[in-house]
């Protein structure tokens, strides 16, 4: 996806009673976060473990920020939140491999290498989305610079705690990555075609070709391979004179050094085989790995030379054709990979599509034959492993993060809904809270709809009916 760099939505009316909605949410959670968190008892529900299979009539214990036990019949602890599961389905939460959510800026295309810029400095947590998404069961969201660049911009690692800063959504310890782009975003160009009477036509940009991308690549890392020579050699001697200078730090080179090493994840953007095959035999030439192809709508052709690779995929369920680099996509791309070998995963691209990625997991049991484990594996520990994070997150088992969601029914099925949604043990959405919001997110609209052109409503206590509205809860700097 992403066929051109992508833009923040335009806020329609019909969202004040969303955003009201929100911000009520924000100082909701605002006033948790100052607390402890209460132990959560879950009991009798169907617990889709992923990883060691579905358990049936099971209690699930989350205490201290993480998956404390896994059983049955587990006594409360004192002050415990218990939830009746009975009928609810357990699942890890939902981990989106590629998305661009929570950010104030996605591209920066002014230049071919952007490696120095981090979308962990343009992180918007007041975006509306992160609460929708939680309304999915989405927990952990890899945020990815835009696909304008052959070499782009380090990603964030997201835990969609809403209400939090941008600092408390880093996911804490995860392995640092970085965008890579190939194709015809890259290339740009429709949008160098566009003629603006008046405005003088923008200069190309190199590169301008699919050879012109590797060149790119490779001139990069060459590079970034003198660059390490120079500090590994600075190092060496000022062990033994103190009074050497150290060479200049270049903010560009830095990260690709941190690829060759192998401590920074590759996360390419990528459609046609060819493409894909050109970055993995340059990744083996240079000696680093890439960690996942993105999209790679055709991998299946290849699948074999990815496995051979080590590289993981992750790809849409079923979106193609909405430009030429994907008119060959295939709905069972995704099965082929893993009976290949390859570590295949679900993403969304796409902020409204994040919320429904378990209807995406679940075309996989028609498209391929897999297994509810393996297509449920495509958005959780698969995801996990793809990010670095599986210690961690991505499957139910005592000891990992207690990130969790809770269905009224079998996630698979398009007629399941999320009931709450769990980070570190902390419930960051839920349903029933959700609807009783609603009626006075509605007074609240209805007020707002009535008040004169930049003007604020009528303070609380002058309101008919002393009802209160979504902004009288607001903390001070938000109202």
């Amino acid at each position: 996806m992403s066929t051109q760099p992508l833009e923040a939505p335009l806020m329609k009316r019909s969202a004040v009673t969303l955003v009201a909605s929100v911000l009520l949410a924000t100082h909701a959670l605002d006033a948790q976060s100052a607390k402890p968190v209460a132990p959560i008892l879950i009991r009798n529900a169907t617990v889709m473990t992923v990883s060691r299979g579905t358990l049936v009539n099971t209690d699930v214990l989350l205490s201290g920020g993480k998956i404390a036990q896994v059983g049955k019949d587990i006594a409360a602890p004192a002050g415990a939140m218990v939830i009746d599961g009975t009928g609810r389905f357990v699942m890890p939460g939902i981990i989106d491999p590629h998305s661009h959510m929570a950010l104030d800026a996605v591209n920066e295309g002014s230049l071919s290498v952007t490696s120095m810029v981090r979308m962990r400095d343009v992180i918007d947590p007041t975006a509306p989305h992160i609460y929708l998404a939680l309304a999915g069961g989405v927990t952990t969201i890899n945020a990815l610079h835009g696909s304008a660049n052959t070499i782009g911009g380090q990603n964030a690692v997201l835990k969609l705690k809403w209400g939090r800063s941008g600092n408390e959504m880093l996911f804490p310890g995860a392995p640092p990555g970085i965008k890579f782009a190939l194709g015809e975003n890259v290339t740009r160009k429709n949008s160098a075609n566009v003629n603006i009477p008046g405005i003088p036509t923008p200069p190309r940009r190199y590169p301008a070709t699919r050879m012109g991308q590797e060149e790119v690549l490779r001139d990069g890392f060459m590079r970034a391979r003198d660059y390490k020579a120079t500090w590994d050699e600075y190092r060496a001697r000022s062990a033994k004179d103190k009074s050497l200078i150290a060479p200049r730090r270049d903010l560009e080179l830095e990260p690709l050094v941190e690829v060759l090493v192998g401590t920074r994840l590759v996360h390419a953007h990528s459609y046609r085989a060819d493409e894909m095959l050109m970055l993995l035999n340059l990744a083996d030439e240079f000696g680093f790995k890439v960690k996942t192809l993105q999209h790679g709508l055709e991998g299946y052709k290849i699948a074999d030379e990815i496995a051979k690779h080590g590289a993981g995929l992750s790809s849409f369920a079923d979106e193609w054709s909405y430009k030429v680099e994907a008119y060959d996509a295939i709905p069972y791309n995704v099965a082929i990979l893993m009976r290949h070998g390859v570590l295949a995963t679900i993403n969304s691209d796409d902020d409204g599509r994040a919320r429904r990625l378990n209807i995406d997991a679940a075309k996989l049991i028609r498209y391929g034959g897999l297994s509810e484990d393996e297509a449920l594996s495509t958005i959780t520990i698969n995801g996990a492993k793809q990010l670095g994070i599986e210690a961690r997150v991505g499957s139910i088992e005592v000891g990992k993060d207690a990130d969790i969601a809770i269905f009224n029914a079998n996630p698979l099925s398009v007629y399941a809904s999320v009931e709450q949604t769990i980070i570190d043990g902390e419930v960051f959405f839920d349903k029933t809270k959700d609807l009783a919001m609603r009626d006075a997110n509605a007074r609240e609209r209805s007020e707002l709809e009535k008040a004169e052109a930049n003007m604020t409503p009528a303070p609380r206590n002058s309101r008919p009916g002393g009802a209160p509205g979504a902004s009288a809860a607001l903390p001070p700097e938000t109202r």
